[in-house]
């Protein structure tokens, strides 16, 4: 089954920072494009961030001016620095290669959040 790798969750005072990492390395195409989500207990999939290979990045309202998504082609690596954290930050974040998309109608929600990867927690204490 092919996976990306998410690390660099953890806990983290409001107002504090995280930087989370993903290797697609493992997959066996070049993704068009990469992107975050997130899930907290008893809410569902929501898109966080993405990014194409041109460089091109989508954010949602709730992140905008807080959260950074990049990327390293050579590494097959993508990031995501987190700052200015709340609480409301806090969920299971997944990395995604190819986030659904519907001409259109923009980003659709996934099937499942963890279809892509087991996800990593950032926890954020007021």
């Amino acid at each position: 089954e092919v996976q990306v790798v998410e690390s660099g969750g953890g806990s983290a005072q409001a107002g504090g920072s995280l930087r989370l990492t993903c290797s697609y390395s493992s997959l066996p195409f070049e993704p068009s494009e990469m992107g975050w989500y997130r899930q907290a207990t008893g809410n569902e999939c929501d898109l966080v961030s993405t990014i194409r290979g041109d460089g091109t990045t989508y954010y949602t309202d709730s992140v905008k001016g807080r959260f950074t998504v990049s990327q390293d082609n050579a590494k097959k690596m993508v990031y995501l620095q987190m700052d200015s954290l709340k609480p409301e930050d806090t969920a299971l974040y997944h990395c995604a290669w190819d986030p659904p998309y519907r001409p259109g109608v923009g980003y659709v929600p996934p099937a499942r959040c963890s279809y892509w990867g087991q996800g990593t927690q950032v926890t954020v204490s007021s």
